[in-house]
């Protein structure tokens, strides 16, 4: 009896999360689904869609199974979700551009021209990109995740994953290099 009691204690541990543990997922996975939300929609709009999926993870944490995802994984899920579902409602994808436009401290007002004049025409190539690209962007560098994290999401295979990042961070150099040759 004791044996089946420890196993049922097991089988639940994953069912409930407690608060306490619950902090510790909350501090160590929110830069991540923070920094994705802000390359996907805007640092304007990140903060209040941050605040969502943990809403919406708490809510729901007696649906999380550990067998088929890490912590990580489920709370960028329920990320890429709200992304998706407020860039339909505002039908634009302009904000993984500004993203970048976070001021250097210290920087002399020339600097910070020269910095302006970059992000702007960072702006511009990331907003030619198609979807897929800018969102395997924001996982990448927004939410650091590796390529198998980022397959793992969006159920691509991770050589794929590492294939269009590759070309896409080329051809985004290639077109920063042609700017650079005007």
């Amino acid at each position: 009896m004791d044996g089946s009691n420890t196993s049922i204690s097991r089988l639940f541990a994953w069912y409930r999360v407690d608060p306490a543990d619950w902090d510790s997922i909350y501090a160590e996975q929110l830069p991540k689904v923070f920094n994705f939300l802000r390359y996907r929609v805007g640092p304007d709009d990140a903060e209040d869609l941050t605040a969502r999926v943990f809403e919406k993870a708490w809510a729901g944490r007696r649906r999380y199974r550990h067998e088929i995802a890490a912590w990580g994984t489920w709370l960028l899920a329920i990320a890429r979700n709200e992304a998706i579902d407020h860039l339909r409602k505002r039908r634009r994808h302009e904000p993984l551009e500004s993203a970048a436009a976070i001021p250097a401290t210290g920087a002399t007002p020339e600097e910070l021209a020269v910095d302006g004049e970059n992000i702007d025409r960072l702006k511009r190539l990331l907003a030619a990109l198609g979807d897929r690209e800018r969102e395997l962007i924001a996982l990448k560098f927004g939410a650091g995740l590796t390529n198998r994290e980022i397959a793992t999401l969006v159920g691509l295979g991770e050589s794929n994953v590492g294939t269009v990042l590759h070309r896409t961070i080329g051809a985004l150099r290639s077109e920063w290099a042609k700017g650079d040759s005007r």
